[in-house]
């Protein structure tokens, strides 16, 4: 049995907040409001390709804080980001977007850099095109891995939900996405409950959360999961549509979530919200930590 503490050190539970006024009086405050233990963040517009400087002294307040507090936190890159991309003009925005964020991940203390997996828009289902993303993958992020220090941010792939020619939407597309980047030991995975369930993961039936984890580990490796995203689906397995769903309010349900943090993978993996709950006090954040407690305490 895990007392409080020892559950929120476990799996420290939180959600994506605005940063409005700023990391400390925005971000920060609104973490606290909402009893979080862990939150991810954007730094810049999430659907702009422009690379927001930080504020020295801001990010460096934050840090301190966040350090102090032993707080994990997360920034997403922007959602325009598609290194599969047959654009140039897109994939190398999608470069540099990547990189500015790796370098304010550093900046402000994050643990790691959420990126969207991508995908490679293509008119017809043709293996040639699929094999030029994949390259472009490659070519585009292990320079930037290869400058990460040691204790840098990880860089955290997500697959996407299957939508539109996805390079790596399902579990099992994680293998040759992380064969291109060799493995690298700076790579993570976060893990989209939405998406994969989107993507065919059987997350409904009895076992299957525990199932989609076991295979995760078997694909990725032990310890590539680094970060779980906590959401409920508003469509059934399979559709391959993102839409997120307050946890319990939609195909998903509820004892999935108690298989997740149950399983021996989540051991010291935190669980980010972003529903349409989450951001309200009494919402989402305080169903997972119920849940979290229910599996665990």
């Amino acid at each position: 049995m895990l007392d409080p503490a020892q559950l929120a050190a476990r799996n420290p539970v939180g959600t994506h907040v605005i940063v409005g006024k700023g990391l400390v009086a925005g971000a920060l405050a609104s973490a606290d409001e909402l009893g979080c233990e862990t939150f991810q963040v954007f730094c810049g517009n999430p659907r702009g390709w422009a690379l927001s400087a930080g504020r020295p002294a801001e990010d460096a307040g934050f840090r301190a804080e966040v350090e102090r507090r032993g707080t994990r936190v997360f920034v997403h890159a922007p959602y325009l980001v598609n290194l599969g991309s047959p654009t140039p003009l897109t994939y190398e925005r999608s470069v540099a977007s990547v990189a500015h964020n790796l370098r304010r991940a550093a900046e402000i203390g994050a643990e790691g850099v959420v990126v969207h997996t991508g995908s490679y828009v293509a008119p017809d289902d043709t293996s040639e095109r699929y094999d030029a993303a994949m390259r472009q993958v490659r070519e585009g992020l292990l320079p930037l891995l290869a400058d990460l220090p040691e204790d840098g941010p990880w860089l955290l792939l997500e697959p996407t939900a299957g939508q539109g020619r996805s390079l790596c939407a399902g579990v099992d597309d994680l293998a040759p996405y992380l064969e291109a980047l060799d493995h690298h030991p700076r790579v993570g995975v976060c893990l989209d409950t939405c998406h994969v369930f989107a993507a065919g993961a059987p997350l409904d039936e009895t076992g299957g959360a525990a199932a989609t984890l076991d295979r995760l580990v078997e694909v990725a490796g032990p310890g590539r999961l680094r970060l779980v995203h906590a959401n409920d689906s508003m469509d059934v397995r399979g559709a391959l549509k993102d839409r997120h769903q307050s946890i319990g309010a939609g195909h998903i349900g509820i004892e999935p979530f108690l298989e997740l943090f149950a399983h021996p993978a989540t051991e010291g993996v935190p669980f980010v919200a972003e529903t349409p709950g989450s951001r309200e006090v009494g919402g989402d954040v305080q169903v997972l930590q119920e849940l979290r407690a229910k599996a665990l305490g």
